[in-house]
């Protein structure tokens, strides 16, 4: 199930084709569109992702069933309240596993590579982890529920499928009904943004709902600053996977004490030590 996302794939690189064109063809004032190396950086980590992944599912799907097979019971697959249960379990998954990537720093130094571009299009969406193990613990308690291994995969991958369309600044505001409920491109626009206003806010996958009863909902109001609060400065993929991890590594070494250590793992990106001058910029997006 995990491969009905390689099998969107081709409708992304078309519709970034349509995007791209858009810049060149159609008038966009005040939009940041494309840049050629960005978006090859982008490409590069995607297809890293794709083919990291390619491995890791098999140890995600062997896990998956072990949990699946201790669970104290199975959900019959051809009710329709299952399909409805595991939208919102899915959903709920993803807000907490997004909200953590932010506000962990161990989780950060894997999410950091998906907001360490300057520009926003559809490009960015493809921008993703080399690290991608840290999305492993939001999910296992579905397969404690109850839901099989292939429905959770494949509502992860509709989660994704329908996250890739969010990363644009052609589609403005849409009606309010739909900007109440649903993740939006104006939404995610917002998680992009390094402003102060816009840190740490609109964790939603396809709901903005988790958002708006969990209190880190924020409308898009002042234009967006997209990147990091310190940018990373390059286009290259290595340093753009691992840069954050050699930066943890780094403020880990020089910190005074063991309490310290684990606060530098586990607090958010933008912590530090009061008084230790020696460890690296907060980087925060």
């Amino acid at each position: 199930m995990a491969e009905v996302l390689y099998y969107a794939f081709p409708y992304f690189i078309l519709l970034l084709l349509v995007e791209f064109l858009s810049f060149r063809h159609l008038e966009a004032d005040g939009l940041v569109g494309y840049d050629p190396r960005d978006t090859r950086t982008s490409l590069t980590m995607g297809i890293g992702n794709v083919i990291i992944n390619v491995g890791w599912k098999f140890a995600v799907l062997a896990l998956y069933a072990v949990l699946y097979e201790l669970a104290p019971w199975h959900l019959p697959t051809g009710a329709w309240w299952v399909w409805v249960a595991l939208f919102f379990a899915d959903d709920f998954s993803y807000y907490w596993f997004h909200r953590v990537s932010h506000e962990s720093r161990v989780f950060w130094a894997s999410h950091v590579v998906h907001h360490s571009s300057t520009h926003y299009n559809l490009s960015t969406a493809l921008r993703q982890t080399w690290v991608p193990m840290t999305y492993l613990p939001f999910w296992l308690p579905l397969l404690l529920l109850g839901f099989p291994p292939w429905m959770v995969l494949l509502a992860q991958a509709w989660s994704l499928i329908y996250q890739f369309g969010l990363h644009t600044e052609r589609v403005g505001r849409l009606p309010r009904p739909l900007e109440a409920v649903f993740n939006t491109p104006s939404h995610h626009r917002v998680h992009h943004g390094s402003n102060e206003v816009y840190l740490d806010r609109n964790y939603g996958g396809i709901l903005i709902i988790w958002d708006r009863l969990f209190g880190s909902f924020e409308p898009e109001g002042e234009r967006v600053r997209y990147g990091l609060t310190t940018n990373i400065g390059t286009f290259r993929p290595l340093r753009v996977a691992f840069g954050e991890y050699a930066s943890l590594w780094h403020d880990i070494r020089v910190a005074h004490g063991a309490r310290t250590k684990l606060a530098l793992v586990f607090r958010g990106p933008g912590w530090r030590p009061a008084g230790e001058d020696e460890v690296s910029e907060p980087v925060r997006g």
